[in-house]
């Protein structure tokens, strides 16, 4: 690697509005972001499917899904 080219890397706290923090590297000197995986509705199990047009319910009709909970083994 060629010498005084590269930016500094530093490790930095990066939080999100919701309080949570999470230690990474970074060459910016702090990260402050609006949404992350503590709060997002996707993976806090929130987010709801807007089917305006029967998308869904055809899909499901056309591959006879059932729409129970899948059972986790555990």
């Amino acid at each position: 690697m060629k010498e005084g080219i590269h930016p500094v890397y530093n490790k930095v706290t990066a939080t999100c509005v919701c309080g949570n923090s999470v230690e990474l590297g970074s060459t910016k000197e702090s990260i402050r972001v609006e949404i992350c995986s503590n709060c997002h509705p996707f993976y806090t199990g929130q987010q709801k499917i807007v089917d305006t047009e029967g998308r869904v319910d055809r899909f499901v009709k056309r591959y006879k899904l059932d729409q129970t909970p899948a059972k986790t083994a555990g």
